[in-house]
């Protein structure tokens, strides 16, 4: 019994930092409400709310996904991508930079290619 005891404990004692390093790991959201409120000429009062919920962790962006930079982290556009061994963008292309990841976005804003890591 006491053997059992003793290694639940350890067990508990190895695990602990990994929950921890989990929860932080997690993206954290906020949420925001915002009420305006406005008169109308003709004496109605006209009340609105509007949620927003933001994801403050890092994207993981997909191809044919729509690219906004307001959501990258660290965003830049890559004019040297010579530099970073990236393929010359094609006509109404560019590359983004999104944390470590080069992205390759139209101009419409749809993803074309993501490279995973090749910033360092």
């Amino acid at each position: 019994m006491k053997k059992l005891l003793m290694s639940a404990i350890a067990a508990t004692l190895v695990a602990s930092p990994m929950a921890v390093a989990a929860a932080d790991a997690a993206p954290v959201q906020r949420e925001r409400t915002v009420t305006t409120v406005k008169e109308r000429p003709n004496g109605r009062t006209v009340v609105t709310q509007r949620t927003t919920v933001r994801n403050t962790g890092p994207q993981a962006w997909r191809v044919g996904q729509r690219f906004d930079r307001r959501h990258a982290t660290n965003y830049r556009v890559v004019r040297d991508y010579r530099t970073y061994r990236l393929a010359a963008p094609g006509r109404g292309q560019y590359w983004a930079r999104s944390g470590n990841d080069a992205i390759l976005v139209r101009n419409n804003g749809t993803i074309v290619r993501v490279i995973q890591r090749s910033f360092r």
